[in-house]
């Protein structure tokens, strides 16, 4: 199939509406679009780049789960979730009761990711991992009685207030099973020759298409994504998530892949699909590179002035980096010292300007790892 000549699907007469059902992907995919063959190869490239911080850069692990904390605010704040960074890192029971559905929807999506890239140690890339991530999901949020972990067995639609008015509806559900079979052999098919990059475009293309389960598409289908870059090898860690770069162009998104099943033109959304990968890998290197640099200035002019007390501060530097918030009950639980040595270094740490006291309470005191926690926010 040449991209140039793609036939997106047909539309079908329901009961006073129409639902679109779009072709199956299996197939082996060729272009005759130049742009497409240049922005794969500078994707190819970034993404490499990025990839070799998780093969060379210490406690890599650690950075990541503050790369998926981000990860699950932005894949959430498109679907209208509001939670921020410094929210995300507190236990359920600092977070303000209004914002806890919120923060929960946010936890769920963490959990999610978590549990699938590690599932993928065992399982493949499969219907039945993603359904796994659904159900997490789901789990005790709004929508939780929408069939979690399990595919729909009605019709859903996209945008609008009912079907009457939607802006997209997908297939009947009649049809899900065997798009998404059809769509799970093309990640698996091996003797396709298609690289990587364009497959999981393509992919993301039919998953958004499809619709798969009542709720949680989005987020499940941005998933799929870092998912298969694992799976295939061009990502050792889960360090690359297109979620921020959709949300910050949230309408060309929508409308990318809008053209694509509408005008046929699934060469734009590739398009936006690979510069996207270009923009997140060089965003995610340049984190990585602001992170080494601040780790090194901390251990190598700041640490040393603690003499005796700097076993405990590197210990302490390790959680900062996993949770950049904290008080002197998390140290004295993490680090299994003493409270009066607790309060003693995070007292150093303020001092040595790594920390910053943000409550300006004499009890129950919050610290902030401040420079490391704006490396993720959009300041």
């Amino acid at each position: 199939m040449k991209i140039e000549e793609f036939k997106s699907g047909k539309y079908f007469q329901q009961y006073r509406y129409k639902s679109f059902s779009p072709a199956k992907i299996n197939e082996l995919w060729t272009w005759n679009d130049g742009k497409i063959n240049t922005l794969l190869a500078e994707a190819n490239r970034k993404l490499g780049a990025l990839d070799a911080f998780s093969l060379h850069a210490p406690d890599i692990d650690i950075f990541i789960e503050m790369h998926i904390a981000k990860e699950a605010i932005k894949s959430s704040k498109i679907e209208g979730t509001r939670t921020e960074i410094e929210e995300v890192i507190k236990k359920g029971s600092d977070i303000a009761p209004e914002r806890k559905d919120d923060w929960r929807e946010v936890q769920n999506y963490i959990e999610a990711i978590n549990s699938s890239i590690s599932n993928l140690k065992t399982l493949p890339l499969s219907t039945r991992l993603l359904k796994e991530a659904h159900k997490i999901l789901l789990r005790g949020v709004r929508g939780e009685h929408k069939n979690p972990g399990e595919f729909r067995n009605s019709q859903n639609w996209i945008g609008g207030a009912t079907l009457e008015d939607a802006a997209f509806i997908p297939p009947v559900h009649t049809e899900v099973d065997e798009l998404m079979s059809d769509l799970e052999n093309f990640l698996h098919n091996n003797k396709l020759e298609i690289p990587v990059l364009i497959k999981a475009g393509i992919a993301h293309y039919q998953f958004e298409t499809i619709h798969p389960f009542l709720d949680g598409n989005g987020r499940i289908g941005r998933l799929l994504t870092t998912l298969y870059l694992v799976s295939a090898g061009l990502l050792t860690k889960p360090s690359l998530y297109l979620s921020d770069y959709f949300e910050k162009h949230r309408q060309f998104y929508y409308d990318k892949l809008n053209q694509a099943r509408v005008k046929n033109d699934l060469s734009q959304w590739l398009k936006f699909f690979l510069v996207g990968i270009i923009e997140t890998s060089e965003k995610g290197s340049d984190t990585f590179k602001a992170i080494l640099k601040l780790k090194e200035k901390i251990e190598d002019e700041k640490l040393p002035e603690l003499g005796k007390k700097l076993p405990t501060a590197k210990l302490l530097m390790k959680y900062l980096y996993k949770k950049p918030i904290i008080n002197a009950q998390d140290v004295h639980s993490q680090l299994a010292v003493s409270l009066p040595t607790a309060n003693s270094i995070l007292s150093d740490f303020v001092r040595l300007g790594i920390l910053n006291e943000k409550t300006g309470w004499k009890r129950n005191r919050e610290f902030e790892f401040t420079n490391y926690l704006n490396l993720f926010k959009d300041i």
